[in-house]
């Protein structure tokens, strides 16, 4: 594909921010969705004047740069990188801004492959993974709700899309329980305790097996920085019978474990601090303890985790570079570490992180259940495995 122009233009993302979308030759659009619960390690979204900064620089010196240029690869996108990297020096690139990376380099790839065989264009075998949605939410989420940011359901399914449908149908018979507001990701609001959401899901999940064959089992991400202050985690009081307390980082540890053992937990997130690599090294391999502001898709600091965590997020605006977002899950594979590519809590609708994950072979997402840029990229890993199957 030979570049005719660049263009750079304001959208909304769905928390009703100011996002960038980048379209090349007037055709090709790409766009990258920001994080609400971020990590320290993470790059600049966008540079300290905001998106009006990345869009000017796109516009006036982007464009020129970049006419007449070919891309025909994935590894093409390399070079774009270096070139980029050269312009703006900066440790975490607040200069351009890691959203106008991956935007254009999403944009890039619908130019090079098509918006719908992106992953043919990726790789000449595939894998369908399993999805990973958050069903109640709090924490930085949802601050008039519980502690925890994310409880998840991790269904097991013959198929993706059996499985997103498990997930759909227990995320309506909670809310028919409930009764109550959604958060920024669509999932539910309670001011309840820990233990007594995961006894709420344990239940739900029976039935939704019950009535589907699909056995789900439970995880959180515990966003443990939002909770952590003057080096011991506090958690809020919900009623009379559930006080507020705190816990040192031993305690911590120990509070995660039994909850793991409790309730055959599959999966906790971000259970410790960012900086906290030795405290993650305790908790039980019986569940997949997984690392986002821990790692924030940096792959210096993966491995420096390794041994710590057995599995990692993997978000490619926290690096603000697809050549580095490849890298780290290549590693995590190497290394027997699970990568899960995942969504943030400020989505726009484009889907080409769906395609990495197939083209990748990721085995998870994390892209929620409910909501119009949820289910955007749900519905496109849907469609492309009815794809797959068909051939």
């Amino acid at each position: 594909m030979k570049i005719e122009s660049v263009k750079a233009v304001k959208i909304k993302d769905s928390n009703g921010n100011d996002a960038i979308e980048i379209i090349i030759n007037n055709k090709h659009r790409g766009s990258a969705p920001s994080g609400t619960s971020t990590g320290k390690h993470e790059v600049m979204a966008y540079p300290s004047k905001g998106v009006n900064q990345s869009i000017n620089f796109v516009n006036k010196i982007l464009n020129k740069q970049l006419q007449k240029t070919n891309f025909e690869t994935f590894e093409d996108l390399e070079e774009l990188e270096n070139e980029l990297f050269e312009y703006d020096t900066t440790p975490n690139i607040s200069k351009i801004g890691g959203n106008t990376i991956i935007a254009l380099e999403y944009a890039l790839l619908k130019g090079m492959f098509g918006r719908n065989h992106i992953y043919k264009g990726l790789s000449k075998s595939w894998k369908v993974p399993m999805p990973l949605g958050n069903i109640i939410g709090g924490g930085a989420h949802a601050k008039d709700s519980c502690d925890i940011q994310e409880f998840l359901l991790l269904p097991k399914a013959k198929s993706f899309s059996k499985a997103m449908n498990a997930n759909r149908i227990a995320h309506e018979k909670i809310g028919n329980i409930l009764k109550t507001k959604k958060d920024q990701e669509n999932a539910w609001k309670i001011k309840a305790s820990t233990e007594q959401i995961l006894d709420l899901l344990t239940q739900v999940c029976e039935e939704v097996k019950d009535q589907t064959g699909v056995k789900i089992s439970l995880g959180m991400d515990v966003a443990a920085n939002s909770l952590y202050k003057s080096r011991r985690y506090y958690y809020k009081k919900f009623s009379r019978g559930h006080n507020a307390f705190s816990l040192s980082t031993k305690e911590q540890i120990e509070w995660i474990n039994s909850l793991m053992e409790r309730y055959n937990l599959s999966y906790v997130e971000d259970p410790l601090h960012e900086e906290d690599f030795r405290g993650f090294g305790e908790l039980h391999e019986k569940a997949m303890v997984c690392g986002d502001d821990l790692i924030c898709t940096n792959l210096d600091r993966l491995k420096k985790a390794k041994g710590k965590i057995n599995a990692v997020i993997v978000k490619p605006n926290q690096i603000g570079s697809l050549i580095e977002t490849k890298k780290v899950i290549d590693y995590a594979f190497k290394n027997k570490i699970t990568p899960i590519l995942s969504h943030r809590a400020g989505e726009t609708l484009d889907t080409t992180i769906s395609h990495l994950a197939v083209a990748w072979k990721v085995p998870i997402v994390k892209f929620g259940i409910d909501g119009e840029f949820r289910e955007a990229k749900l519905n496109e890993i849907a469609r492309i495995e009815h794809s797959i199957v068909k051939k």
